[in-house]
């Protein structure tokens, strides 16, 4: 077995002179090797069809050609694209060719991958898997709108300048980018406003806790402005945990696309903010109306927020009031104070009702209406739960407020005091007491 000592190529060269010279069958040959009678065959082939001794020589495992692989024009189109609009992701390149009627039409990985290979996108792992995060989406359009203030745009003279931003939770549609010089109540609560009368109302808005949107963090006694025209306009005004941006995502991936997509080319460009503001809202146009976006199956967002209901009217009622058990918002009446325990509940007619851990060693305010138990913390609503009653309490009637009458007037000692010629008493001018009524 001497052949063992010798080089793999030799080996294989060995075997195929046995049977081609010697006339040694493949089987015992295969046996001899310690291989498939298979392979032996196989180096038979190469033997004679590649060049004899060369076809020997171990191979690639890759294969000779790919039938799915994206040629060299597609691949040259996708790095043409990105270059030409580097804010774009795979999705939307991808979803760019398919516009064009590129056949075969590549995946999604297939065009990453070609970006990955001319160098055009990071190919850093994400810092958390799509799985860890907590999807979740409204049902309808008009239900919901994230609203928050995005910094860092520039005029030309390097003054910074916010911007007012709002999104339909559902359908992604922008309702408000409103360009101001300083984020502060007035101009954020102005372009809510305009977003109200221009789109009408939603049922809720989702802010963080910005002063500008809540006095839950503020040294004032609150409600704040937005506030206030929440309440005028029945919309019920939600508010993220501290330290939770994931919660707003939706607004918040909104600022990442409109200063990859647009701001970031016009930074330092605009000389005042309405132009600054003109050119946005064509931004904006072209993204509602034109842009396709991936949530929405690659549609336009306006195709989704075309079927909302907005007959709501911002602080002009659709219809007559209907009267209610509850009292209007704004009309509260005063209800009892608790403060939130340590695992973020407070104590209620015997009953535990939950505020969240975010509000413990707070102050919080309780009013029970129709059934519901609203509890508030400085003056929003924070959490709603249906009123519990006890045993002995289930057959009682609702405690009514008792109608206190005038207490009548004090009788007493009647004094008697002297005027002057102009009218005048004096309280030192002391006559006679008697308890008759005063003479003057």
């Amino acid at each position: 077995m001497c052949w063992r000592g010798l080089g793999v190529v030799e080996q294989r060269y060995r075997a195929v002179l046995e049977v081609l010279d010697e006339g040694v069958p493949v089987t015992v040959v295969a046996r001899r090797y310690g291989v498939a009678r298979q392979t032996v065959h196989e180096w038979l082939r190469r033997y004679a069809n590649d060049g004899g001794l060369g076809g020997l020589a171990d191979r690639s495992p890759r294969p000779d050609s790919c039938p799915h692989q994206m040629s060299a024009v597609t691949e040259a189109r996708v790095v043409a694209v990105r270059r030409a609009h580097p804010g774009w992701g795979p999705s939307r390149i991808r979803w760019q060719l398919e516009r064009e009627g590129t056949v075969p039409l590549p995946g999604r990985s297939s065009v990453y991958r070609a970006l990955l290979r001319h160098g055009l996108v990071d190919g850093k792992k994400r810092k958390r898997r799509r799985q860890d995060y907590r999807r979740w989406e409204r049902g309808r359009a008009m239900e919901l709108w994230q609203m928050d203030v995005m910094g860092r745009v520039h005029l030309a003279s390097g003054v910074e300048v916010k911007v007012v931003t709002g999104i339909d939770d559902h359908s992604r549609f922008i309702v408000c980018a409103k360009v101001v010089v300083r984020a502060t109540a007035r101009p954020v609560c102005l372009a809510l406003s305009e977003a109200l009368a221009r789109h009408g109302v939603p049922a809720q808005i989702l802010t963080d806790n910005g002063k500008v949107f809540t006095a839950r963090f503020g040294t004032g006694p609150g409600p704040v402005r937005f506030d206030q025209i929440c309440t005028d306009n029945g919309i019920r005004h939600l508010l993220s945990a501290p330290y939770s941006p994931t919660t707003a995502g939706k607004v918040e991936r909104l600022h990442k696309t409109m200063r990859a997509e647009f701001f970031n080319g016009v930074d330092k460009v605009f000389a005042t903010v309405p132009e600054l503001q003109g050119a946005l809202d064509g931004w904006v146009e072209q993204y509602n109306t034109a842009r396709p976006h991936q949530s929405c199956g690659g549609r336009p967002p306006a195709e989704r927020f075309a079927l909302a209901d907005r007959d709501v009217v911002a602080d002009e009622p659709a219809t007559a009031p209907v009267p209610s058990a509850r009292p209007a918002a704004g009309r509260r009446p005063t209800g009892v104070s608790r403060w939130v325990k340590a695992d973020g509940k407070i104590s209620l007619a015997g009953f535990s009702c939950a505020v969240g851990a975010t509000f413990a060693g707070e102050p919080a305010g309780v009013v029970v209406t129709g059934g519901l138990v609203d509890i508030l913390h400085a003056g929003v609503v924070v959490a709603t739960h249906a009123q519990r009653l006890r045993e002995d309490q289930a057959d009682r009637a609702p405690r009514v407020v008792a109608q206190r009458r005038a207490r009548d007037a004090t009788k007493g000692l009647s004094v008697t005091r002297l005027a002057d010629g102009a009218g005048v008493v004096w309280p030192g001018e002391k006559l006679a007491v008697s308890s008759g009524k005063t003479r003057f």
